[in-house]
């Protein structure tokens, strides 16, 4: 994924002609990426709650208690009774344009909105509310389209707006003189009810630790207080490039003291016992690539994915022993095609891989075995005690585990 750094890109990016010098392509066309620029204000007032709607936006999920979330990318947040997996019930959604990931305590809902952390009470969840606003915590970059080749960098945030995405214009292909091919700027890009907390899939980036909210970004975490969650204040942000000297931070899993972060170099281990002072304790490095990481007991799995956003690097399952936290070691590699999203229960792993659910006996984790296979679209699981839940582009499904290492499908919801 690319994603814009605008004080690189609009104030020291220098666009240099590519290998096409030809004047003549000034008469063909081409693809121009053009910000989509609002008002912080604007976005702040068009927060809302209404009943519930269909979406046509790729997500994650997110469970808590009988609640089952789908986290629509930059648009909102869509609420499901769970209480019976087998016929889900779509009850509300929250607009919210810049939400990315959530995280659950009790009645309170966490979630990104491009710059801001917003907090939502659930305990009326025919009446949810927003109950505080931090402001100006999280960087928001919007993904730069693939199919652009160039930017209409003429067109910039003012004071108190920000770029929250770009449109596609079909423009002239300028002359060198005025604008150099796209290509050389690329550099400037980045792959880039109670006390009950929920569940996130492998690819959240918030978690939650007792009375501490973590959300990663980039090259840092920020810590948020929410022991009164009406009063969640930002507490600090730790800069995890001077404790780990590489790559950008992507996903986020904690496991009873510890936070398991994965990057595009690696899965470093944070010890988070002081919860509002986590630190540095190791890492295991690998190529650049693409890689959630889930962790069961003494051993984490990470899926290591290569391609044309994420690295060159072979795409493979990585098997961690993590016995001595201080020394993270490889026990074993699996190859496998495009890995996404992972998900694991007891002794049995879960893969979305080419759009496929596999299953895995990891009973020896040494040499994962694949027992079956479901052609299911997926791309990221939750495995919980009770069933497994699967989510795909604009789909949810949701599972009862089966003898033999099978699944059966007990409901899907299209969008």
């Amino acid at each position: 994924m690319k994603t814009l750094k605008l004080f690189l890109l609009l104030f020291t990016a220098t666009f240099f002609v590519s290998c096409n010098e030809d004047d003549a392509s000034s008469t063909d066309t081409a693809k121009f990426a053009v910000p989509v620029i609002k008002s912080v204000q604007e976005l702040r007032t068009s927060i809302s709650v209404t009943g519930a709607k269909q979406t046509d936006s790729d997500g994650k999920i997110y469970i808590a208690q009988n609640l089952l979330f789908y986290i629509a990318q930059e648009s909102g947040i869509h609420i499901f009774d769970n209480s019976n997996p087998a016929s889900p019930q779509n009850i509300a959604f929250i607009n919210l344009g810049g939400v990315h990931d959530i995280s659950v305590k009790g009645n309170y809902l966490f979630a990104d909105n491009f710059m801001d952390l917003v907090v939502f009470d659930l305990s009326n969840i025919s009446n949810i509310t927003q109950v505080q606003t931090v402001e100006n915590v999280f960087d928001f970059y919007p993904v730069f389209p693939d199919e652009a080749e160039f930017l209409d960098y003429e067109i910039y945030p003012g004071v108190g707006e920000i770029m929250i995405g770009f449109t596609i214009e079909t423009r002239s292909r300028p002359r060198n003189q005025d604008l150099g091919i796209f290509n050389d700027a690329l550099g400037n890009f980045e792959s880039a009810a109670g006390n009950a907390v929920g569940t996130g899939g492998s690819f959240a980036k918030f978690q939650i630790n007792n009375n501490a909210l973590y959300t990663v970004e980039a090259y840092s975490l920020n810590v948020f207080n929410i022991t009164n969650p009406t009063n969640t204040f930002f507490d600090k942000e730790v800069y995890m490039n001077e404790w780990l000297g590489g790559g950008v931070f992507e996903t986020l899993f904690k496991q009873k003291d510890f936070l398991f972060v994965g990057s595009t170099n690696g899965m470093y281990i944070v010890n988070a016992v002081d919860e509002f002072n986590p630190y540095f304790v190791s890492g295991f490095a690998h190529a650049t690539a693409c890689d959630p990481v889930v962790v069961f007991g003494n051993t984490a799995y990470i899926t290591v994915r290569g391609g044309s956003n994420c690295g060159s690097i072979e795409d493979q399952v990585n098997i961690i022993d993590i016995t001595n936290i201080q020394n993270p070691t490889l026990i074993s590699t699996y190859l496998l095609n495009q890995p996404y999203g992972l998900g694991i229960k007891d002794d049995i792993l879960y893969v979305c891989a080419d759009g496929n659910l596999n299953v895995f006996d990891a009973t020896n984790s040494a040499e994962l075995t694949l027992e079956n296979t479901y052609e299911d679209e997926v791309k990221d699981v939750i495995a919980l005690d009770t069933h497994l839940i699967a989510v795909g582009i604009n789909k949810i499904i949701q599972y009862n585990y089966g003898e033999n290492h099978t699944l059966e499908v007990i409901s899907v919801v299209n969008f």
